[in-house]
């Protein structure tokens, strides 16, 4: 198995500003090799996920029962980091065309109160339960009371209902242990598993939320996991120039502190466009924040943007290399895609654009990934590059644990709590006391 890896030479940020960063990176180090050893009882709690066998050996077997009833459909019901993680890993290993394929099990994403959205899904599912068929619901939510997610499962277990006897035994719950939902998934009889307590939503990819429904569709968690334990060691490296998630955050906040306070996931592949989603979820919720780690009111973030290559050169590159010098860019590639598709060779068509005619595409997008490198330092945008070998479960895996560590780090950098999301549930709140009023009889 081949290492992802992190180029910084074009970052323009010199090599002493990085060390004054040294001592925060290396408490944040300690920190987290200490969580490594705490079980669950440290807010960088995610890191013990890779160790907790006897909660992966649960989510193994449930895997296996569930596929044995040879399910036509899995619907994740689910929002954020509910969901995002299973999306990314989904398209980014399978493929975003993963339905059209026509797999054994395709997989549907109920991910916000949409009539239309919802009212698909069940003419997707309906048919096949009409006829006798499988569907696996699985409902995701941390909390328990997410608004959107109890909405839509409410709805979806009705039309189970219609068609199944048992239907309890086609879902699963995936919640916090005593959670509201936790309870009435144990009186209903439904199929659970927990989310830890100190594992919030967007680090949760590696636990049930994201290793059932991906362990259900076949995608091999095991070397999922792997790919993550091995990004653990090297992001541990107390020498911050071999330690990729340190040095990643440390040019991250060197350019925040300069202005550049907009960092663009640039993904050249269109199967990682959901792994972007993901990624700005963890750093809008993880570093945008009203108060610093000492209560003090500060208001600070980075703005993520995603953008995918090549398509959005010929919508945003003018902005990016022409517009106001607030962004700092991470360019993604794979350096070895599942499929080889050459462009043939037509001397009839090699007047319109030389230099393709036999090429693979993979060549063309790295001669346009290249020329846009080149175009970003010649106009002097910083940016960072980081190759992924392929898109394997181990390879992805590595992705995201390097992204979540990344994070832990800014945090640190910025001195905010990377793990809350406080203005999160203001807009909870808000949306409860509406619902609760508007269900109030009228007095006439």
């Amino acid at each position: 198995m081949k290492d992802v890896r992190f180029f910084s030479q074009s970052s323009l940020i010199p090599q002493e500003e990085l060390d004054d960063l040294q001592p925060q990176l290396l408490e944040e180090i300690k920190l987290m090799t200490a969580a490594r050893k705490k079980n669950y009882d440290d807010d960088r709690a995610s890191l013990y996920l890779l160790e907790d066998r006897d909660s992966l050996k649960k989510i193994k077997s449930l895997i296996n029962e569930k596929r044995k009833v040879d399910p036509k459909y899995l619907v994740v019901v689910g929002i954020g980091g509910s969901n995002l993680g299973t999306v990314a890993v989904q398209e980014a290993v399978l493929g975003r065309m993963y339905n059209q394929t026509e797999p054994a099990t395709k997989i549907l994403y109920a991910d916000t109160v949409d009539s239309d959205v919802l009212h698909t899904i069940i003419a997707l599912i309906e048919p096949v339960l009409k006829n006798g068929g499988n569907v696996l619901i699985n409902g995701v939510s941390k909390s328990g009371g997410t608004t959107e997610t109890i909405a839509n499962f409410e709805v979806l277990i009705e039309v189970l209902k219609k068609y199944k006897r048992d239907y309890q035994h086609y879902i699963i719950v995936t919640t916090d242990k005593d959670s509201k939902y936790w309870t009435l998934a144990e009186k209903k009889g439904f199929s659970l598993l927990d989310i830890p307590s100190k594992v919030g939503g967007r680090y949760s990819v590696f636990s049930a939320v994201g290793l059932v429904p991906l362990g259900i569709l076949g995608i091999d968690i095991d070397d999922l996991l792997n790919g993550a334990c091995s990004m653990v060691k090297r992001c541990l490296d107390s020498h911050i120039q071999n330690n990729p998630a340190a040095l990643s955050a440390s040019l991250i906040y060197a350019h925040y502190k300069y202005g550049k306070n907009i960092h663009d996931l640039f993904l050249f592949n269109p199967d990682l466009e959901s792994l972007g989603k993901w990624y700005r979820q963890l750093m809008g919720e993880s570093i945008g924040k009203e108060y610093n780690s000492k209560g003090e009111r500060v208001f600070t973030g980075i703005t993520p943007t995603v953008s995918i290559g090549s398509t959005d050169l010929h919508s945003m590159a003018q902005l990016y290399l022409g517009g106001p010098f607030d962004k700092f860019t991470t360019f993604v590639r794979v350096e070895r895609n599942n499929s080889v598709v050459c462009v043939p060779d037509l001397p009839d068509y090699a007047s319109l654009v030389k230099g393709i005619q036999g090429k693979s595409m993979d060549e063309i997008m790295q001669a346009i990934l290249d020329g846009v490198q080149a175009a970003y330092r010649k106009a002097n945008r910083p940016f960072v590059e980081v190759a992924l070998p392929d898109k394997t479960a181990f390879s992805i895996g590595q992705f995201m644990q390097f992204k979540m560590m990344e994070m832990m780090f800014l945090g640190a950098l910025c001195g905010v709590n990377p793990f809350d999301q406080p203005n999160v549930e203001a807009y909870k709140r808000e949306t409860q006391k509406i619902l609760e009023e508007r269900s109030k009889p009228m007095n006439i």
